[in-house]
């Protein structure tokens, strides 16, 4: 049995904190995982940067309830939920993921969570697990599923490079070139094709 994993920034919709970075005019924040391999430094990062101009969560979903899926990605994913299992493994938080999965059809997924003040301060986070997209495709196999994987960034190569089969998808030039044994795809039809081209 194949059960499919997803990234979410940058596969199906758009990068939260790119957004967040051009509605807030706040370029530092434009800083993402495509950029920055060390997940804790760079939310550590986010957080400082947050806290220096007075910014809280709710700054943040507000901007979020404006995103929407990126062109093509509800029916991609809504195509591939008939033919297989999906699971959405991203390092984004159940606090900003919400709305996103609202759009997405409510997909299943697995992410982490935010330490918020009182106040609305987001002063930390909690991940679920550690490596928590590898860690995550290891259970499924160990319980008897093939895993089938597919993301955008290097916080996703492990995953990738631990499933049956695994694609970089709209990746950035540095990462394909770094990894040119992985397929690399631009549309959702190509990726659908690939998916499907191993669930037969």
């Amino acid at each position: 049995m194949e059960i499919v994993c997803l990234d979410l920034e940058g596969v199906l919709v758009p990068e939260i904190w790119i957004a967040f970075a051009q509605a807030s005019g706040i370029p530092e924040l434009k800083r993402t995982t495509r950029d920055e391999p060390d997940y804790d430094k760079l939310m550590q990062y986010r957080i400082d940067i947050l806290k220096e101009h007075g910014l809280g969560l709710k700054d943040v979903q507000d901007v979020i309830a404006t995103i929407d899926p990126l062109p093509g990605a509800k029916e991609f994913l809504d195509q591939l939920r008939e033919e297989t299992q999906v699971i959405i493994i991203s390092d984004t938080f159940k606090e900003f993921a919400k709305p996103l999965m609202k759009k997405l059809g409510w997909p299943t997924i697995f992410c982490n969570s935010l330490v918020v003040s009182e106040a609305g301060e987001i002063t930390g986070f909690t991940m679920r697990i550690e490596q928590s997209k590898l860690t995550t495709v290891k259970a499924l196999q160990s319980i008897g599923y093939d895993t089938i994987a597919s993301g955008d960034s290097y916080n996703d190569l492990g995953m990738i490079q631990a499933s049956k089969a695994g694609f970089l998808f709209r990746s950035t030039e540095q990462i394909k070139k770094d990894h040119p044994e992985l397929p690399a795809y631009e549309t959702y039809d190509e990726l659908l094709a690939a998916i499907e081209a191993q669930l037969a």
